[in-house]
């Protein structure tokens, strides 16, 4: 087929230079297909693909800001021509992963395609990333930039049936998106709606559509600029870690942004001519009634993003009236962002993929694979800002055993290499976790999956978590649902798991039962280890105590007939995880709870990690039941002693107490540095 090639090179000198091939140019109903897939080639030279990503990827975060789009957009106006429509791979974006799914970008009523300029690096390590562009003196109408999409659509489903298909719809590409999802309801599609124009009828706007012919083209710029977002949340995208601590510094630089921004916005909404404006206004109106008189046919999985300080759009009561139509769909709303969502700091679009559990690159999601890593960026927006203060408070102490049981301080006791399996104590609350996982990522490297409860994972937690959550935490994180098929997936792909055989039970235990561990009878994790040569590694970990009292438990609510009868209630649709039901003693009351207690004057916690325990080799752990009997209670005796080691030996520890601690990092050493007892 043959196809007219042009392309234009955008300089944007913001932060460093930049080059964005904005277009490939191909006509309305032919389809550029991606290159850089598994097997193809780059002319006479092979593309490389990496197959996984590793712990701590750059996600190229901050390197892009607001001011790039601006500039892209001016360059893009500019240079602009009468169309058609057309896909762009934006450079930075690839290439992604091994068998990486397509995402389509469809823009809002701009059409430029560079609303998603701050997240192209990191979207483009894990999608085959097309950007949609409608040049500003294109005339296409609605149902023509639908049937361009749709055809884009239908030529990857033809070459990749068994690849999902996501689109991402911005505002009015939002509205493309359910309509190109009701007319295909046999594709795997799934919609990412950000602020969808679908409730383009109720816009603030509307009461002066009616005047757009009589207004000047002065005043253009100051109306538009009404809809540009949250501008101090724009200029805050800034390269963090590449800046100097000083606050002083990164005030300089976020005024110098927000200067040029605002300045951008004005001279941008300045060059578009108001018949330009006008037939934009006149396709979203379209886009709208159309999207909507469909919404019954769509059958794809839905997530939308929605701000709470959308002045274009009321897009927080648009995304539960949306939810509530479309059957297969799931909010998270963002109260404190205005309408460009996706150009405003604090907000990572694939952090947000990931913490709602919908990227696969295959028709089922497989839990390990398509359990991406956490980034640098992530980690750091985790652990040393929302959790920056906890640590401070609590200064973990880890500690492991070498082969021959000499216990140093550190993880280098813990094997390098999976599959291994940490098996220990359940903190109450899970106070330990975070700590686990940030000390694996910082020293070794390794990402340790979480055996959690599948009520994490379902639907009951979705309509909790309009909201980002500290929930959020766990799936970006790694963490998976705790199952028999799952720990097996765990293992045999040689990742580290973390499980916990007392569960629910141990983490939501009662007054007086701190330290005591409710694992049960049959051993549930010993012959599945075995199978996959996993090495086990017992841990127990203590200090609850010293953190928070615990003084309103289960046993205390359900002698209070409302209460009793809301947490029945509320339990009854709790999935359960197989077998534990059935089990003898306390494990088998996994209830699920809120507790009440008070946080203490904060001491801290103690890790100590035993002697890696071998299953390579060892057949009898695969049949003898008497052998994997005892082979578990050896587990459950070292996990038992390690608690009661740790339990004595922080009374040795002279930098116990918070003050201390305090006083010591005053004057000597990071928090990663604090002393403790001698092992």
């Amino acid at each position: 087929m043959q196809t007219n090639v042009m392309r234009l090179w955008l300089s944007t000198p913001i932060l460093h230079k930049t080059f964005y091939p904005v277009s490939v140019r191909v006509s309305n109903n032919s389809w550029a297909r991606p290159v850089g897939r598994a097997g193809e080639t780059k002319g006479n030279v092979a593309v490389e693909v990496e197959q996984e990503l590793k712990p701590l990827w750059d996600d190229g975060y901050g390197t892009q800001t607001a001011r790039d789009y601006i500039e892209a957009a001016k360059m893009m106006i500019n240079n602009s021509d009468a169309g058609p429509p057309r896909w762009f791979c934006p450079v930075e974006s690839g290439p992604p992963i091994k068998d990486s799914p397509l995402l389509l970008y469809l823009p809002g009523i701009d059409g430029l395609g560079m609303g998603m300029v701050l997240h192209h690096k990191a979207m483009g390590k894990v999608f085959q990333l097309r950007c949609m562009h409608v040049p500003a003196d294109d005339r296409t109408p609605y149902d023509g930039l639908v049937k361009f999409v749709e055809n884009a659509v239908k030529a990857e489903h033809a070459a990749f049936p068994n690849k999902p298909i996501y689109l991402v719809g911005e505002s009015f590409g939002g509205c493309l998106a359910l309509s190109v999802a009701a007319a295909n309801p046999t594709i795997d599609l799934v919609l990412i709606l950000v602020n969808p124009a679908t409730s383009f009828n109720r816009s603030q706007l509307q009461p002066l559509l009616p005047f757009l012919d009589l207004l000047p083209q002065e005043l253009l710029p100051y109306i538009l600029g009404t809809t540009s977002g949250d501008a101090i949340k724009m200029a805050k995208v800034i390269n963090a870690p590449k800046l100097s601590n000083s606050p002083a510094k990164q005030m300089e630089k976020l005024i110098h942004e927000l200067s040029a921004l605002v300045t951008g916005v004005s001279t941008l909404a300045g060059i578009i001519p108001k018949p330009t404006l006008a037939w934009k206004l006149k396709l979203l109106k379209s886009g709208a009634t159309s999207s909507n008189s469909r919404l019954h046919a769509v059958r794809s999985e839905v997530l939308i993003l929605a701000s709470g300080k959308d002045s274009m759009l009321p897009s927080k009561q648009e995304a539960e009236r949306l939810r509530d139509l479309l059957r297969n769909s799931r909010v998270r709303f963002f109260r404190d962002n205005g309408h460009l969502l996706l150009l405003e700091d604090g907000i990572n679009l694939l952090t947000i993929v990931k913490s709602s559990y919908i990227y696969r690159r295959s028709k089922r999601r497989d839990v390990i694979r398509d359990s991406l890593p956490p980034s640098k960026s992530e980690f750091h927006e985790a652990f040393d800002q929302q959790l920056g203060l906890l640590r401070a408070g609590i200064s973990p102490v880890l500690m492991s055993t070498l082969a021959d049981g000499e216990i140093v301080r550190g993880l280098r006791g813990v094997p390098d290499e999976g599959p291994v399996l940490l098996v220990g104590y359940h903190m109450l609350l899970g106070l330990e976790i975070a700590a686990i996982v940030e000390e694996f990522l910082r020293e070794k490297n390794v990402l340790v999956h979480g055996l959690a409860h599948p009520w994490v994972f379902g639907n009951d937690m979705e309509e909790i978590l309009h909201e980002t959550s500290g929930f959020d935490f766990f799936k970006i994180f790694g963490a998976i649902p705790v199952s028999a098929t799952n720990i097996c997936r765990l293992l045999s792909s040689k990742s580290f798991g973390l499980l916990y055989p007392g569960g629910v039970r141990e983490a939501l235990h009662r007054k007086g039962e701190a330290y005591k561990l409710f694992w049960p009878e049959e051993p549930e994790f010993v012959r599945v280890a075995a199978k996959y040569g996993a090495k086990i590694v017992p841990f127990g970990v203590v200090g609850e105590d010293d953190i928070v009292e615990l003084f309103l438990d289960y046993n205390d609510l359900k002698r209070i007939p409302h209460l009793n009868e809301v947490m029945r209630r509320e339990n009854e649709g709790i999935p359960k995880i197989r077998g534990r039901s059935e089990m003898k003693g306390g494990v088998s009351e996994q209830v699920f709870y809120v507790p009440g207690f008070y946080p203490k004057l904060p001491g801290r916690l103690y890790f100590l990690f035993g002697k890696a325990m071998e299953t390579q080799g060892r057949e009898e752990l695969l049949n003898d039941k008497m052998k994997i009997k005892e082979f578990y209670m050896e587990v459950k005796s070292q996990v038992e002693g390690n608690i009661a080691y740790l339990i004595k030996k922080r009374e040795e520890d002279p930098f116990r107490h918070l003050f201390d601690r305090f006083l010591y990092r005053a004057v000597s050493a990071p928090v990663h540095d604090i002393p403790s007892f001698d092992p």
